[in-house]
């Protein structure tokens, strides 16, 4: 018996290494105020069909519940996290700075960096209008990478602003009807021919391959960069017009984060919506927000020897020399666990050198050896690192195990 294709099993190393990168969002991202929420994991179906069409039920895992209900597991948690947001928008101060770490499913064809679920990243700020908002957001996408000890060597965020194609193609007399269609040749051109993009675009071609090459003025794109300047974090900045995320609430500022390398898919999306939750939910909030996905990060953190592969130490490992100890042994495990210690023994009766080899698998910091020494009031201290063997009293034992938590 096997996982389903496209579905990870998480054994203690790779559980160590999501729990890794798990503390390393949440350390940043409420560094920078955000505060965590969460929402289920099954969802009503018209929830995400009327955010992105009909045609998204390919990609769904969904069906009829037990209530005759149309339902799906969420393929990404912007559509949960604004009804969130509608149900009790009046029973909090703006701007809202939200974060979730939820697991997300899609029916996908599994392939390199895609899996059909995956845990993401997402911060998220509500009923802010100004572009403050949007340097904040992208600095946060940006220190969140930062702190895995990704530097502008390694990635790099693509900004582009979707708002400017819009105002491009009313100038250009582009029907509102096909603005979709041109807004998503314009995001595949680096992934199609350069031929099948310009059949896709017609006549407005030449026009936007010049923007590409040659970019345009965005009153807004200035706003931002000259707010990540301040920041100092200019080098982690590519303005790309090719840039305009294929999903369509998207209404201002759109970035992704890539590698430097190219090996990889993008590794984080976002931007701006400012009309998805009156479209969704008929409350008129402006919004904006990214997701940041564990496949893709991790195999880029893999490459760069930066993924943490260690499992959560302990602090003591209590070696009993003999049965007839094992009682007394039971006591001062109890007393270190009450005091917030993680402490581990050998739940079967072993040599020293077994019970020592565990302690080392363990990852434990230092081995308590309960012998004859006890009856003295005392144990031997042996650290793992250094080796050195010590006799300490119980009382000096239990002091020190508080001092250091």
């Amino acid at each position: 018996m096997q996982a389903l294709n496209g579905f990870r099993d998480f054994y203690p190393e790779a559980f160590a290494q999501r729990a890794f990168i798990f503390e390393t969002w949440r350390r940043v991202a409420s560094g920078y105020g955000f505060v965590e929420y969460d929402g289920p994991p099954l969802e009503p179906l018209d929830l995400f069909t009327k955010k992105s069409g009909e045609e998204i039920v390919g990609q769904l895992y969904n069906f009829i519940d037990k209530g005759e209900r149309p339902v799906t597991l969420r393929p990404e948690m912007t559509p949960t996290f604004a009804r969130m947001v509608a149900a009790r928008h009046r029973d909090f101060k703006k701007p809202l700075k939200w974060m979730a770490l939820p697991q997300v499913f899609r029916y996908e064809r599994p392939q390199k960096g895609r899996l059909r679920e995956h845990y993401q990243l997402n911060c998220d700020i509500v009923g802010e209008e100004s572009l403050s908002a949007d340097i904040e957001l992208i600095a946060c996408l940006i220190d969140v990478l930062r702190g895995f000890g990704l530097s502008s060597k390694d990635f790099v965020v693509r900004m582009s602003d979707r708002q400017f194609w819009i105002d491009f193609l009313i100038e250009n007399g582009v029907p509102e009807s096909e603005w979709y269609s041109k807004l998503q040749a314009i995001d595949k051109s680096e992934r199609e021919k350069p031929e099948v993009t310009r059949e896709k675009l017609g006549p407005l071609a030449e026009k936007i391959e010049k923007i590409f090459t040659e970019g345009a003025a965005s009153e807004r794109i200035s706003t931002v960069m000259n707010g990540l300047k301040g920041m100092g974090l200019e080098d982690y900045i590519q303005v790309d017009f090719r840039i305009v995320r294929g999903l369509a609430y998207y209404t201002g500022i759109v970035f992704e984060a890539f590698d430097r390398s190219g090996e990889f898919r993008a590794i984080a999306g976002g931007g701006r919506y400012d009309s998805l939750l009156k479209n969704l939910c008929d409350v008129a909030l402006p919004a904006l927000g990214f997701g940041l996905g564990d496949v893709v990060l991790s195999e880029l953190l893999k490459s760069k020897g930066l993924l943490s592969q260690k499992s959560a130490q302990l602090d003591y490992y209590v070696a009993i020399a003999d049965e007839s100890y094992r009682d007394r042994a039971f006591g001062l495990i109890h007393q270190l666990r009450d005091q917030g210690c993680k402490v581990d023994y050998a739940l079967n009766s072993q040599k020293l050198v077994k019970q020592f080899e565990a302690a080392e698998s363990r990852g434990a910091v230092k081995v308590i050896i309960v012998d004859a020494t006890i009856d003295e009031g005392a144990v031997l201290l042996k650290t793992i690192a250094t080796r050195d063997q010590i006799k300490i009293s119980l009382i000096d034992l239990l002091q020190i195990s508080v001092n250091e938590k």
